[in-house]
């Protein structure tokens, strides 16, 4: 890998803090424990933040990735996206556990994370700029691999330095979970520290850059374009959709999945890190083994196995009843979570036309966030009509199959697929 791909790599290194800290294995769980009346409610209240910050994601993404395109402003919106989420993320350092800081941490919560979502439109688009056509797979596989480690790594001196230490260090204290409201200073900081090589090394953009105003009119008729001919693109057209189902059931997995353990297996913050660590270990070590091998198996049979091990990993999860059984599967389950997402990732790259890279990974985060309130709010609803969170659990399984059987009838182009 040159050296421009490995700085683009170390962005997944960076930004990949955020999702394991937050948005699945601390911050989610302790919103549920500490700040919400009850698990059942918080499971519910994070759903239809989730659903909200999804909303404005579907609504944003293919607008601004088009505009990146037409203004040649991939790595500054990258920049400004990125520095949205180190303050919105830093600002739950303030949301104590008390049920009237639940619309505080609600809010802070739901803006970092349709920064992250935004800055990977412009992130993703990047790309093909770092990484030939025949290594795109190895690239975004390898890269995706050192995201679960970069988030590995972070939650390891999460627990080991912030939330185990008896008495708390730093002079934190514990009464007021101090400890684990700091895992999101580190997580802010750890954004900090090793996003800025993606936006210093790579090149900019050549010739003369139209004004804000010429770039938004030249970017939205781009995805008006775009969406108008999307008809005539079958194959585009079907992925996009497949894969609008496969990632909402992923996200939503990903948002619930440590409320979910916290909740019916009654697992603590430390165990939960725990469990935490051992999932991105296992998750990582997929997404970098497939990453070798996806170039030659192809970037769709790659998905789709993927997807089918996760549907019956998944219904397995909501059936079993002991914590060895469940961290058996969970950890099983994480060796396809990686492979899923980056060869969906080289899918896009292959297939989208270089001069309109920003703005079909627009289209690409519009599928994964168009129906993005869906999933939580299916998962949210049914929690709250049943009280169970296995029921709730259980709208997971149906949008990855959902998502798998619409992708079975998707024919790449043998050009750049197999």
């Amino acid at each position: 890998m040159t050296r421009q791909a490995w700085a683009w790599a170390l962005y997944d290194w960076a930004n990949s803090a955020f999702p394991t800290v937050v948005s699945t294995f601390v911050i989610a769980a302790y919103f549920t424990k500490g700040i919400a009346p009850d698990p059942a409610t918080g499971q519910a209240q994070w759903g239809w933040m989730q659903t909200t910050a999804g909303i404005a994601i579907a609504l944003l993404s293919p607008a601004l990735g088009a505009v990146a395109d037409a203004g040649g402003r991939r790595r500054l919106m990258l920049g400004l996206c990125t520095g949205v989420m180190v303050l919105a993320t830093a600002g739950i350092w303030f949301a104590e556990p008390r049920p009237e800081d639940a619309l505080w941490a609600l809010a802070c919560v739901g803006l970092a994370t349709i920064a992250f979502e935004l800055g990977n439109v412009f992130y993703n688009s990047l790309l093909p700029e770092v990484a030939p056509p025949a290594q795109i797979g190895r690239v975004s596989g390898l890269a995706w691999g050192l995201g679960y480690a970069g988030g590995l790594a972070c939650l390891v001196i999460a627990l080991f330095v912030l939330v185990q230490p008896k008495p708390p260090l730093f002079g934190l204290d514990a009464a007021s979970a101090e400890p684990v409201r700091a895992t999101a200073l580190l997580t802010a900081a750890w954004v900090a520290a090793f996003a800025w090589p993606v936006l210093a090394l790579l090149p900019g953009h050549h010739g003369p850059k139209p004004g804000w105003r010429a770039a938004a009119r030249g970017g939205m008729a781009e995805i008006i374009r775009l969406l108008r001919g999307l008809p005539r693109n079958p194959v585009m057209a079907r992925f996009l959709v497949a894969r609008l189902f496969y990632t909402d059931g992923l996200n939503t997995l990903f948002a619930f999945g440590a409320i979910y353990a916290a909740g019916v297996f009654g697992m603590e913050f430390e165990e939960i890190l725990v469990f935490g660590i051992a999932l991105n270990l296992t998750a990582g070590l997929g997404a970098a083994g497939f990453g070798l091998i996806e170039d030659r198996m192809g970037s769709k049979r790659t998905v789709m196995v993927s997807l089918g091990a996760l549907v019956l990993l998944s219904a397995g999860l909501l059936v079993v009843e002991g914590k060895p059984a469940f961290w058996a599967l969970a950890l099983t389950l994480g060796l396809f979570i990686g492979p899923a997402q980056a060869a969906s990732r080289t899918l896009m790259a292959r297939l989208a036309p270089p001069d309109e890279v920003a703005a079909h990974f627009g289209l690409f985060a519009l599928s994964g966030r168009v129906t993005g309130f869906l999933g939580p709010a299916a998962l949210a609803a049914v929690t709250a009509a049943t009280g169970s969170q296995r029921a709730g659990m259980a709208t997971v399984v149906v949008f990855l199959a959902l998502g798998a059987a619409i992708l079975a009838g998707v024919r790449p182009y043998a050009a750049t697929e197999r």
